[in-house]
Order: structure tokens, then C-alpha cells, then sequence
């Protein structure tokens, strides 16, 4: 299916217009301190016309039964398979994280982005006390990030001293990487998720 730019988008984000839309899929998080855990993630990147994308994320935790016989009475089993627009009650666990923010393309060109990419600028808020700013390059339907600025609250819930972020679009699906320098550790992998186009 060919592709086709979304109705009033801003000639200045068409290099990021593959994402626009609404996304869904599964994913893990870990880290030193905290025991490696599976989730659901729901993400949107819409426009009003600006030269901006729009960007929301919530993250909730898929919640395994102490009993794992439990699962075998789950009614959810017997149904047809949910679709990635059909959310399910084992999507319900307890929210991880969410963040909001603004997906810019820099109108100009840094010396270190090649001429077949373009530069990206992210900005990032979240409840957990975190303002970030990312830079990177947008092309060939891969973006890498790297944070130029974070700030945080005197009361944020982790000391975060960079990070690094990887989105890829592989066979329609989006996929994405975070790194991570928290609590006096240096940068590794912090959470990682596949994402399926919602209503596609």
C-alpha cells in the first residue's frame, strides 16, 4: 500500500510524517535495581497543522498471575485474537510511565547530519518530574536521538543524567530503543518495544 501524506500536515515535518498516527504493541523495561518487566505501550503522534508532530506515550505493565493456573480460566483465551486496536483487560496493569512532547525538524542543518538526513529535535515532559531535550537525525525511515539537556525537579523520581533513543520503521512496524544513565549508572539499555500501526 503506497503511502500518502497525512491531510495538513506541515512541509516541514514530512520527513517524520511515517509516524503519524496512533500505535500499539508490547515491550520490556530493565534496569540495575529494577526487575526486568514486560508492557503494553500506547503511542500518538498527531499534528494541528504546525510545523510540529504532537507526541504522547503511556506505558502500563502486563500484570502475570501469581498462580500461572489462573491463565488457564482466563475467558480471554477462549475469544478470538484481539487485534491491535482492541484493547484487552490484561492491559489494565499499573502505569509505568507517560510522557508528552514535540517532534520538530531543525531548519538548519548541523555539519555532523548527512544530506540525506534531517535534523530532529524532541522535547520531552513527563509527571515523574523530567524536562528533556534530544537531538539527532531523521532518514531512511530511522531516527536516533541523543539528550542535550535534562532537568529535573528536586522531588523527580530518578536521577536521570542522559539517555539515548532509537525508532525504526521495519516492515510497518514501528520499533523503538532507549538507553539510559540513571542512579550513578552509566548509559545501557533501559526499555525496548514493537509497535503495530492501530487500525491499519
Amino acid at each position: 500500500m503506497a503511502f500518502a501524506l497525512p491531510d495538513g500536515l506541515a512541509p516541514e515535518v514530512y520527513p517524520l510524517a511515517w509516524l503519524v498516527g496512533d500505535w500499539r504493541g508490547e515491550g520490556v523495561v530493565g534496569y540495575p535495581g529494577i526487575e526486568e518487566k514486560t508492557f503494553v505501550q500506547d503511542v500518538s503522534f498527531d499534528h494541528d497543522g504546525g510545523p510540529y508532530l504532537r507526541y504522547t506515550s503511556t506505558i502500563r505493565l502486563i500484570v502475570i498471575p501469581d498462580d500461572p493456573a489462573e491463565l488457564l480460566d482466563d475467558p480471554l483465551l477462549e475469544a478470538p485474537v484481539a487485534t491491535v486496536s482492541e484493547p484487552t483487560d490484561r492491559d489494565a496493569g499499573p502505569v509505568w510511565s507517560t510522557e508528552t512532547g514535540f517532534w520538530r525538524i531543525a531548519p538548519v542543518r548541523p555539519p555532523e547530519v548527512p544530506e540525506d538526513q534531517y535534523p530532529v529535535e524532541l522535547l520531552l515532559a513527563d509527571p515523574a518530574g523530567h524536562l528533556a531535550l534530544y537531538l539527532g537525525a531523521v532518514g531512511n525511515g530511522r531516527i536516533e536521538l541523543s539528550s542535550d539537556l535534562i532537568a529535573s525537579t528536586s522531588t523527580a523520581a530518578a536521577d536521570v543524567t542522559a539517555a539515548t533513543r532509537l525508532y525504526g520503521l521495519v516492515k510497518g512496524e514501528l520499533m523503538w530503543a532507549e538507553d539510559l544513565a540513571a542512579f550513578g549508572h552509566p548509559l545501557q539499555t533501559y526499555a525496548s518495544a514493537r509497535l503495530n500501526r492501530v487500525g491499519a
